[in-house]
């Protein structure tokens, strides 16, 4: 079946290439490119077919919203997805954290975005306010030459500038599900002109906190809607929503194996009252660019946060306890690299993208598998190599050995000294250079980690307290 589809998609390429602008490429020097991306990527993103992004007939104005955000080729979640969504057919696509899935469903949504219509055409529902925010800033690069028209809207923000923003076109709202429900409820927004619905971490959506709100903004949309759900993992309820609401949705799923392989995975045995000194070593030993520490609560959260600044680094902390206007900020100023180190509660699981982190710190190891997952996938995005370190104390030693079991990985005893190139962007370029597969790279890494062989972390030149 999917051999058919994809030989439908090649034809309507063939046809629709025909013309002069297939091979017009003097538009691309026009571009305002970013500086390449020099870091070595691992097989997650480029174990692709070989398409291109012009292959699939998309607006110029949306290749060059495209190519301005530094893309350069799809990756493998972006090469099955885009063509099927394309056709209008619903979506169930299961890929690992930080591998495209973003581009992959906005890609197809702008290119079905008409301009000119004064109506919202699409609606991208998302769990946080934070991955709200985030994505919205994608979907507005990426549509910047085409006058695409995007809001976002979350809980915890004034319902006023919502009714302001609404009075002017808007093509795409991204939300949060309580949100879109308000507006719907109190008649602010319509969605009987919106053909398109994309759930992004669709699992956490299908979860008891949002489930019965989709019933209700699903009655809202047109019956010829498309539905594309995007997620890394996705939960038993997820049959009961495709039989409800999913039309002959293809089915994508790029999980041959759980983990991401460019982040290597280590734990350390410690007494509770030892963590915050083990920590202090950490951050003196490790190279790091920036960091996310997770706590299991948001008590502990700020607590560590101010034992990290006594100790002089510079850190900044967030929850979901703290007033929205606060969250914003903290997230942008880390986005800007303005703090090296964030401490956050499971907030910050999900969907949040920012390259710059190569090390993830497990504080307070979580008690599930999918926890686990969506908290390391914050490193090691888009292929490239990361770390996370896990503080395991006695009672959490039985939830390791289940993680590890479910998840299918191996979680590694920490070496004395780590190596710089299994996380540190300088010597990954260097390796790449040797001609080796990540996985060969990473195992080279691994075993001179284990040997304090040449490479290793020293304590020279690391995070020094401010």
């Amino acid at each position: 079946m999917a051999a058919k589809v994809e030989q439908h998609f090649n034809h309507a390429i063939d046809d629709a290439a025909g013309g002069d602008m297939a091979r017009d490429d003097s538009w691309k020097n026009k571009l305002k490119l970013p500086p390449k991306d020099m870091r070595m990527k691992t097989s997650d993103v480029t174990d692709t077919k070989g398409n291109e992004f012009e292959d699939y007939c998309l607006k110029r104005e949306l290749l060059m919203g495209i190519f301005e955000q530094g893309w350069e080729k799809p990756s493998p979640i972006q090469e099955a997805s885009i063509p099927i969504a394309l056709m209008g057919r619903d979506v169930l696509a299961r890929a690992k954290n930080g591998t495209g899935k973003t581009g992959a469903y906005a890609i197809p949504m702008i290119q079905r975005i008409d301009p000119n219509k004064n109506e919202v055409q699409a609606v991208v529902l998302v769990p946080t306010r934070e991955l709200a925010l985030q994505t919205s800033q994608t979907c507005i690069q990426l549509s910047k030459h085409i006058g695409c028209r995007v809001m976002v809207t979350t809980g915890g923000t004034n319902l006023k500038d919502d009714i302001m923003r609404l009075y002017e076109p808007v093509h795409v709202v991204i939300a949060t599900p309580g949100r879109i429900l308000d507006l719907l409820s109190k008649e602010i927004i319509r969605l009987d002109k919106c053909s398109v619905l994309i759930m992004d971490e669709a699992d956490k959506l299908l979860s008891q906190d949002f489930n019965s709100m989709l019933d209700d903004i699903i009655v809202n949309l047109p019956r010829d809607r498309q539905i594309l759900l995007y997620s890394a993992t996705f939960p038993l309820t997820v049959e009961q929503f495709m039989r409800k609401h999913l039309k002959n949705p293809y089915e994508i799923n790029l999980m041959d194996e759980l983990t991401l392989k460019g982040v290597s995975q280590f734990y350390a045995f410690v007494q509770e009252r030892q963590k915050v000194h083990c920590l202090n070593t950490l951050f003196s030993k490790l190279q790091i660019n920036q960091s996310i520490i997770f706590c299991n609560s948001t008590q502990r959260v700020e607590l560590l946060a101010k034992k990290i600044t006594e100790l002089g680094y510079s850190c900044f902390y967030i929850h979901a306890k703290m007033n929205q206007q606060h969250r914003n900020r903290v997230f942008h100023d880390f986005r800007q690299g303005l703090c090296r180190n964030l401490v956050c509660s499971d907030l910050f699981t999900r969907g949040i993208d920012i390259q710059a982190v190569n090390v993830v710190i497990n504080f307070d190891f979580p008690k599930h598998a999918e926890t686990y997952l969506h908290r390391i996938g914050r490193s090691g995005r888009f292929g490239h190599l990361g770390i996370a370190i896990n503080l395991i104390t006695y009672e959490d030693r039985f939830n390791l050995h289940r993680i590890e079991q479910e998840l299918g990985t191996e979680i590694k005893p920490i070496p004395k000294q780590i190596d710089k190139g299994l996380y540190v962007a300088e010597f990954q370029m260097m390796e790449e250079k040797t001609g080796d597969d990540d996985e060969a790279i990473v195992e080279a890494a691994s075993v001179r980690a284990n040997n304090g062989g040449p490479g290793a972390t020293t304590g020279v030149d690391r995070q020094q307290p401010a």
